[in-house]
């Protein structure tokens, strides 16, 4: 079709292996938040049918109970009981953490806070959602709410905690026109049919949060495409944090850096800088300077000021670029320790990021456009 093209987007649900290690991770990072918010923190978890593996390094002046954060948040999650295969209340789990780099703390323990590593993130912001994220990503997302939802309140009793899903979108004139697809995987127990399952899921979940315009008759649905699963989470797959890079931010709608942002403190640029840069992004597009922007910035480690600040509008700008990044300039300091203040980052906040996406929840400190005067007063000169 003329002017057409595609946008995907997947998200995962609480119980998926990847996902059960970002909020483990960002669990024990809250716990050290919340009794020393200076603490630096940089954990990693996997998981695999034998158990969890936890590491990484810590430089904090709390006492924290790791093994007791870990199973709860594996019990809450809904890992809970032996038939899952995975049982929070008694998987073994190995630690392997040790004091952070003394090397790395050169970086950050001067007078104006240098970056905790070298680094390229990324801010997306759009204004084709009221999340002003892309709407497959959205409604990815939505989907796998729903199916947590629909479990956790035992309206659908059969679900189990793993699951993911996948929406395409088709485009013209840069509207969306039809969901090409939409793809659900949930983990379910051996007792339901693949018939009855699939009748119920897209009856309680795809319908009920696509919207009926984009379902269309050449809309392909398929639900547990493979008629069966039921082994689900660590044991049938492993996991490990960061691994869900995109579900996390934007889809494949923006760029990533590559660095992952669960388990790490908020000097670690990596998560800071990410978040910054979505707030910046989120002032533009409130602003109506632009539909769609792209914030990039870089990063030597030890050093407070970006190596590189760019933005790309994707040809949808409403003033010239050059007036944008002027405003960005002017308006907002990339450096950590100003991050860090602004937007209130040393707080135990970040489990909840971890489980529906970084971006999008009103509630997130980044999310919230509080320089918007500044940058209109600026728009107006």
């Amino acid at each position: 079709m003329k002017n057409g093209y595609y946008v995907t987007a997947e998200a995962v649900t609480k119980g998926h292996p990847d996902k059960i290690c970002d909020q483990i991770a960002d669990a024990i990072l809250d716990a050290y938040m919340k009794e020393d918010p200076h603490a630096h923190v940089a954990i990693e978890v996997a998981v695999h049918y034998a158990g969890v593996i936890v590491m990484g390094e810590v430089d904090s002046s709390a006492k924290i109970d790791m093994e007791t954060i870990v199973r709860k948040t594996i019990v809450d999650i809904g890992y809970d009981r032996d038939e899952l295969g995975f049982n929070g209340y008694h998987c073994p789990i190995q630690f392997f953490v040790h004091q952070q780099s003394s090397d790395i703390l050169l970086g950050l323990n001067q007078d104006d806070l240098g970056a905790g590593d070298q680094g390229i993130m990324y801010g997306f912001s759009t204004n084709e959602t009221k999340e002003m994220l892309p709407l497959a990503f959205v409604l990815a997302h939505r989907l796998t709410q729903k199916l947590e939802n629909l479990r956790e309140d035992k309206i659908l009793p059969f679900l189990r905690p793993d699951g993911k899903a996948q929406v395409s979108l088709f485009y013209q004139d840069n509207k969306p026109i039809e969901a090409t697809s939409i793809i659900i995987a949930c983990q379910h127990d051996e007792e339901i049919s693949t018939e009855e399952l699939r009748k119920i899921i897209e009856k309680e979940v795809v319908r009920e949060v696509i919207p009926a315009y984009l379902i269309t008759e050449k809309t392909e649905i398929l639900i547990n495409a493979t008629g069966r699963f039921v082994l689900g989470g660590p044991i049938a797959d492993s996991g490990l944090t960061g691994r869900k890079l995109m579900v996390d931010t934007y889809g494949c709608s923006s760029h990533h850096g590559g660095g992952s942002f669960s388990g790490k403190d908020c000097t670690k640029v990596d998560r800071t800088a990410s978040y910054y840069a979505r707030y910046v992004a989120n002032h533009i597009i409130k602003s109506g300077l632009a539909d769609k922007i792209e914030v990039q910035v870089s990063y030597a480690i030890g050093k407070a000021l970006p190596t590189s600040i760019n933005i790309d509008t994707f040809g949808t700008n409403h003033i010239p670029e050059e007036k944008i990044n002027d405003i960005v300039m002017t308006c907002f300091d990339f450096r950590p320790s100003s991050m860090i203040q602004e937007l209130q980052l040393e707080r135990p906040i970040y489990l909840v990021t971890s489980q529906h996406g970084h971006f999008g929840n009103p509630e997130f400190p980044w999310e919230k456009p509080s320089k918007l005067e500044s940058v209109n007063s600026l728009t107006s000169r």
